[in-house]
């Protein structure tokens, strides 16, 4: 939580439509009038629209006469009380923020040093917290997220890698891709930020004993296959086909107080010699467990971040942001927004946009599977 400011106003707009304009004049007929002191944009569009973003982009300048803006592409994205998925659409929000307290930094694509201009003004206006949007093609996106939130004196990031089936883009002023982008925020912003999971450990931690790359070998010194079929279970033991996109690897936080933990894909299993690969490398020694996918409890665990959130705000928040992951909202709770109405009828109807991403960041870290919302306040 940081020091708090007077916020006059957010605004959000989103809407469909079969080409670009139209869906950007229903956004922009919403806002009405644009008030002078409006000062940074939030623009999120379906990969339908991602070819075209660099015109909806430049409407909106226009339109809006706000030059700052940040974003991204999904195959779905989301708004107060509604998520769009798989047809064209845009989510976007205007907000007025004291002139100084943010700053737009371009995308981070080969190394941290690049980040150094903005380093200094991070030291100069006590900033801690970034929105930041990267793009999955780059391998270095990672350790990126990792190095950025040091890069910020421990500080704490929020954001989610692009999904699109067409062009990857991200938003930082202009339109960038093949890195990590987004906007600083500095000790004047007021926000809480929290995190929902989406799957639930099968059992308990075990250690990985002995491992090449992202291939198990022994886990607990025994063969990792064999640990993993005793965890899931007899079905899907003999029919490993079962297990794709219900079946997972967890892998729980050093020092985590709350038990947190990263979630990543089986990739694949070696039933001759026992091997198991993930989505992750892997070291000897690191924890592991199994998790599956989970309806009831990950729509559990979202009522209870929201209801916790709200109590550290102790007062209604004056927007926000969600980043949402590819597996959850339709593909997890349905085609009726359960998720984003879920989030209004907990919080109120604030304006909030979003995205479902190929990944999502929190504090210095990519996840998956998981909600992160992050409200102003």
């Amino acid at each position: 939580m940081f020091k708090g400011f007077n916020m006059e106003m957010f605004r959000v707009a989103h809407g469909t439509a079969p080409d670009w304009q139209q869906a950007a004049n229903l956004c922009l007929a919403q806002f009405g009038s644009i008030p002078a002191e409006a000062n940074l944009g939030f623009l999120y569009v379906t990969d339908h629209l991602a070819a075209q973003l660099p015109e909806i982009l430049g409407f909106f300048k226009e339109q809006t006469d706000i030059q700052h803006w940040v974003g991204s592409v999904g195959v779905a994205v989301c708004a107060t009380a509604q998520e769009y998925n798989d047809q064209p659409a845009i989510s976007v929000m205007i907000a007025d923020f004291p002139p100084d307290s943010f700053r737009i930094f371009p995308a981070i694509k080969s190394d941290i040093a690049e980040f150094a201009d903005s380093r200094a003004w991070c030291e100069q206006t006590d900033a801690h917290f970034a929105v930041v949007h990267g793009d999955p093609r780059n391998p270095k996106t990672p350790g990126f997220i990792a190095e950025l939130a040091e890069a910020i004196r421990d500080g704490f990031l929020v954001g989610g890698l692009t999904s699109s089936r067409g062009p990857n883009f991200q938003i930082a002023g202009g339109l960038t891709e093949g890195g990590v982008s987004g906007v600083l925020f500095s000790g004047q912003v007021s926000v809480a930020t929290a995190l929902t999971q989406g799957c639930t450990p099968l059992g308990r931690q075990h250690e990985i004993t002995e491992c090449q790359d992202n291939i198990a070998i022994r886990i607990d010194d025994r063969p990792a296959l064999d640990v993993y079929n005793e965890e899931v279970g007899d079905l899907f033991a003999r029919d490993p086909s079962r297990a794709a996109g219900y079946i997972f690897a967890g892998f729980p936080i050093k020092g985590s107080d709350t038990g947190d933990y990263i979630v990543r894909n089986l990739v694949g299993m070696d039933p001759e010699n026992k091997l198991l690969a993930v989505g992750e490398y892997l070291n000897a020694g690191d924890s592991i467990m199994f998790c599956k996918r989970d309806i009831r409890t990950a729509f559990e665990d979202l009522v209870r971040m929201l209801r916790e959130i709200k109590q550290r705000l102790g007062r209604p928040p004056k927007g926000g942001v969600y980043y949402s992951c590819l597996g959850r909202g339709a593909h997890m709770f349905g085609e009726d927004s359960v998720e984003m109405k879920t989030i209004r009828q907990e919080l109120g109807d604030i304006p909030l946009v979003g995205f479902f991403a190929n990944g999502e960041i929190s504090h210095n870290r990519l996840y998956g599977f998981t909600g992160v919302l992050t409200l102003f306040s």
